[in-house]
């Protein structure tokens, strides 16, 4: 069975709804299985239209933050598929940064990572809890079955990872604490997909609002699909969709052939 799977931060469902600019992708990549982040509702905020157009083709799987109009994830998959969603104890604040799915032969883990803040307030809740916490998940969802995690994951790896690096090792998104956070989870056996098929290509999923960055390609590549050491073998594409538009950040995605 060949998967395409998907993941895109849209920085606010309604806002890409309203757009036009999720309905437009669906249509024109008709995705297997769309990671959500930053959906920043409740389904019960979506007009009944906007709803009915997700469902028609898709079920839906929701995990909002208590707080409205803050982060939140969603996965759309195709009503060709089936999967259940797995209650992991991992509700984080209430914030609804992780959604978990089986699909009987792999699991598949939506994340929206915490963003450290610019004034770095939230670095060492993140180095010292949610990384640990996070890749432990993983982990032990691991001794079952292999693991697919998708998402924002809110730093970049690597320099090449950036477009500007030697002016952002001490800022949010870049500095040594949450790149370690992206190591130790490679160092326990995940695969950086992008990095496995596209080698050391310099592309980006995110860019600020400021400068025209995104005109001028001034980039960080956050976003991230990591899978298991064993799936290897499946993995058959993995890319950046650069011009699509609706959020600051764009879609990534990648194709597995499983059994």
């Amino acid at each position: 069975m060949t998967l395409h799977l998907f993941s895109w931060n849209v920085n606010g469902l309604r806002a890409v709804l309203r757009k036009g600019a999720l309905q437009q992708f669906l249509k024109d990549y008709s995705p297997d299985i769309l990671c959500l982040q930053e959906i920043k509702c409740k389904p019960d905020q979506l007009t009944p239209l906007e709803l009915a157009e997700l469902e028609k083709d898709y079920q839906i799987f929701w995990h909002p933050a208590a707080r409205p109009g803050y982060s939140g994830t969603a996965i759309l998959l195709n009503k060709n598929l089936s999967a259940k969603k797995i209650e992991n104890n991992f509700d984080y604040l209430d914030e609804g940064r992780v959604l978990t799915l089986d699909f009987g032969n792999f699991y598949l883990v939506n994340v929206y990572t915490p963003n450290s803040k610019p004034d770095l307030s939230r670095l060492n809740l993140r180095h010292d809890d949610w990384d640990p916490k996070f890749k432990n998940l993983l982990k032990e969802l691991e001794k079952d079955k292999p693991v697919i995690t998708c998402g924002d994951f809110n730093a970049a790896h690597k320099e090449i990872d950036l477009a500007r690096p030697a002016t952002n090792h001490h800022n949010a998104g870049f500095t040594d604490e949450e790149r370690e956070g992206i190591t130790n989870l490679l160092n326990t056996g995940f695969l950086d997909t992008f990095r496995e098929i596209h080698g050391d290509e310099q592309r980006y999923t995110w860019w600020s609002h400021w400068g025209k960055a995104r005109e001028n390609n001034v980039g960080w590549r956050i976003d991230y699909f990591f899978i298991s050491n064993t799936l290897k073998p499946s993995l058959k594409d993995a890319e950046i969709y650069e011009q699509v538009q609706g959020s600051d950040h764009c879609p990534i995605s990648i194709v597995m052939e499983l059994n």
